[in-house]
């Protein structure tokens, strides 16, 4: 279920040094680093005039076997330096770059820049005297690639430093880092790219959410054992019919919308007035409430109701709200909560860090997994784990998509034994849909495009 591994400065140096144990040297791997961000550039830009800014450390050390690894291949290159190497390795790996080095104060742009110039690690802002010749020089060129992070960038938390022009490209150098996937540092990096220098299955706390693996119907199955959904209808029955929908198509083989009366498409669908003994049915895998539910005292005591079943909760919207007010904010069996930032901050009040601190810390509060949506969306567990998901397409940040949302996720919990795999199963999911649903989505043309979603997972 989880994808790859999202490491911090500290978990890439650990990385580093069980390469290091087996023999290969620091300058051996900044060459396998160098020629991997040279041939991804090449493949994505092609022979343009190139110059390369190059730092004071290894990650500009990277960029001088960068510059001649192009060079080799026919482009035209420059070298520019914010100082003299500093370590050993980058001594040595400007020692095979056989043009001139000018300084970065003085250089002249080039239809492509490469920045090497700060990678893992920074901790602080850049100074003028580097900052302000960099943002010239890329502000000047057609297309920014960024050795392993965008200058000017935290790693461990997507904190921007320094501001700097957005990269199109960055070459994640062995495995991706924290600021690839959380705001507002993703949204200077481009596009994201791993290049592969020996760091294998580098464990880290944290991992992408990847493409989940999702177990179809045996041929002794019934609609029961594919999932029963039942939603909880309420104040604004558009959003719980989307929901309804969303859990359909993502492969329950029974849902149920309690609260609502009347026929209508799809006829698959059970409707159903309201009834509290309804709660109590043995065959339900997971219960859905909080879209369009309503914040009245007829909406919070069905939200006690369902609390009080046990079962597998997807709590969103309006129950999320009714939690921040009147409580309770710790639950007692699986539950997942999926707040986007106004009902975080609502139900667990202002909480310091990046969006993934937040989510930690709301499920170890909560005792629930913390699906918490935005433009970076983490999903956290109780226990520390937690997965972030790559960026998912902005045309969903549409009405009713988070209703969708809830739906896929009551589907999964119901099919999967862990709310952790679950909601990363749903977040998935939802951006696949997304994705094939195209440009000016609505939420409705999520639901269509699920089937195919889950299609691929099976």
């Amino acid at each position: 279920m989880s994808g790859r591994s999202i490491l911090t400065a500290a978990e890439t140096k650990a990385a580093e040094a069980a390469i290091f144990a087996t023999g290969v040297s620091v300058f051996d791997l900044m060459q396998r680093a160098g020629r991997a961000a040279a041939d991804i550039a090449w493949d994505r830009f092609g022979p343009l005039d190139t110059l390369v800014l190059c730092g004071p450390g290894n990650n500009g050390g990277d960029g001088y076997v960068i510059a001649r690894r192009l060079a080799e291949r026919g482009v035209r290159v420059r070298v520019a330096a914010s100082g003299d190497p500093k370590t050993d390795a980058e001594r040595e790996a400007r020692t095979t770059w056989s043009g001139p080095v000018e300084t970065l104060a003085d250089a002249a742009p080039a239809p492509l820049l490469i920045d090497a110039l700060f990678g893992t690690g920074l901790s602080r802002p850049l100074d003028a005297a580097i900052a302000d010749p960099a943002r010239r020089l890329m502000i000047a060129a057609r297309h920014r690639v960024a050795v392993d992070l965008p200058s000017g960038l935290a790693t461990d938390d997507g904190a921007v430093l320094t501001e700097l022009p957005a990269a199109d490209l960055t070459v994640a150098l062995g495995a991706l880092k924290r600021t690839h996937r959380l705001m507002p540092g993703v949204a200077r990096c481009g596009a994201v790219v791993v290049a592969d220098i020996g760091f294998g299955d580098a464990a880290g706390e944290v991992t992408e959410i990847g493409r989940p693996s999702i177990p179809g119907p045996g041929f002794e199955a019934n609609k029961y054992t594919r999932g029963k959904v039942l939603v909880v209808a309420g104040a604004m029955p558009g959003a719980t019919m989307l929901s309804a929908l969303s859990a359909q198509r993502a492969g329950a083989g029974y849902v149920e919308l309690l609260g609502t009366e009347g026929g209508g498409a799809p006829h698959s669908l059970v409707r159903r007035a309201w009834d509290d003994g309804a709660l109590g049915d043995t065959r339900i895998g997971a219960i859905v409430i909080g879209p369009g539910l309503g914040t009245d005292d007829e909406s919070y005591r069905r939200l006690t109701l369902a609390l009080a079943t046990g079962k597998p909760l997807v709590i969103d919207a309006d129950a999320v709200s009714l939690l921040a007010r009147r409580g309770p904010k710790r639950i007692d069996g699986p539950a997942v909560f999926t707040p986007h930032g106004g009902e975080f901050v609502r139900l667990f009040g202002e909480i310091a860090g990046s969006a993934l601190d937040q989510a930690r810390e709301g499920a170890r509060r909560s005792g629930a997994v913390v699906l918490l949506k935005g433009a970076c969306t983490v999903v956290a567990h109780p226990d520390g784990r937690a997965a972030i998901d790559p960026p998912a397409p902005a045309w969903l940040a549409s009405a009713g998509t988070g209703d969708v949302l809830s739906g896929v996720l009551g589907t999964m919990l119901a099919q999967l034994d862990d709310p952790f795999a679950a909601a990363q199963a749903a977040v998935w999911l939802h951006a696949e849909a997304a994705r094939r649903a195209g440009p000016v989505l609505i939420a409705d043309d999520l639901v269509a495009h699920l089937g195919g979603a889950v299609a691929d997972c099976l």
